[in-house]
């Protein structure tokens, strides 16, 4: 039983990570556009540099998924699957 919270605990935080990550990368993007909008035009309803950095955000995110997914997982040192 021990074991199996275990990997439950471990799947959920390696999920949770890449869900954080990914959604952490997307606001980064968005909020740096909308910071770039109301410094650049001066508070005008002008969202290019959000609509950039919304798309830079998205990029970034399944780019640190993809980095996250291609990491090869530790591997455990089970004899029982081993025949």
């Amino acid at each position: 039983m021990a074991k199996l919270s275990t990997e439950l605990v471990n799947l959920l935080g390696n999920y949770g990570h890449i869900g954080f990550t990914f959604v952490a990368a997307i606001f980064v993007g968005l909020g740096g556009g909308i910071y770039l909008d109301e410094k650049v035009f001066d508070g005008r309803t002008s969202p290019w540099f959000t609509f950039i950095g919304l798309a830079f955000g998205i990029a970034a995110g399944f780019k640190s998924l993809f980095d996250i997914l291609r990491t090869p997982a530790a591997k455990s040192d089970d004899k029982d699957t081993e025949g």
